[in-house]
């Protein structure tokens, strides 16, 4: 029986790994790279190469950028009265484009699931607290998933249990416009709008 070389293999495997590639997929995408030229493949290389050496992760609102702070941190004239929590940079990035959010945002990297071991120490969700100082308005824009929304009750006890005059910010959490099981970053701008316009806060 033919085998395929290692080489190949070793490449099928890594791309196996990726969220959404199955083997096929992976075998495909494979083959497609081998029938490409050399400079090609060395430009592909030096790409995937570059992807850690030329990002930072933003040390206020842990955004995805080449500097640190990131751009929207650093922006005077964004609303400092509003934050935005979201799971993924990727959520960050559709909000953006729907042009409704002018605020801060903090991103999780994630969200609160026991099943694949991700639990509140997984996620960048402690230093939350330190960024509340002249927050007005917090809006949990977490999946409308099971995850999501244990995501964005355990925020919501965080605040509650902790010191000084947290207790005064309204939470809200994304509304209408997200259907049940979807993720924020595959969702069009009007849809993402109408989401925040109609964000109720929470406990209503």
């Amino acid at each position: 029986m033919q085998k395929l070389p290692k080489a190949v293999t070793r490449l099928i495997n890594k791309f196996e790994r990726l969220p959404g590639i199955g083997p096929k997929s992976a075998q495909r995408l494979v083959f497609y790279l081998l029938h490409n030229p050399d400079h090609e493949l060395i430009d592909f290389a030096e790409k995937l190469t570059s992807l850690k050496k030329d990002t930072v992760m933003c040390e206020t609102c842990h955004n995805v950028a080449e500097v640190t702070p990131c751009p929207v941190c650093t922006d005077e004239t964004r609303d400092k009265t509003t934050m935005c929590i979201v799971e993924q940079p990727l959520d960050l990035l559709a909000l953006e484009r729907s042009d409704i959010f002018d605020g801060q945002y903090h991103v999780l990297h994630g969200s609160i699931s026991p099943l694949n071991n991700v639990g509140p120490d997984q996620l960048y969700l402690r230093d939350v607290l330190q960024r509340l100082e002249g927050v007005e308005e917090l809006i949990l824009a977490t999946n409308p998933t099971m995850e999501g929304e244990a995501t964005a009750l355990y925020i919501t006890e965080l605040i509650k249990r902790s010191n000084g005059d947290l207790g005064s910010i309204k939470i809200t959490r994304i509304g209408h416009g997200l259907p049940i099981g979807a993720d924020i970053e595959y969702a069009d701008g009007v849809t993402l709008a109408r989401a925040l316009e109609g964000r109720r806060e929470v406990g209503e």
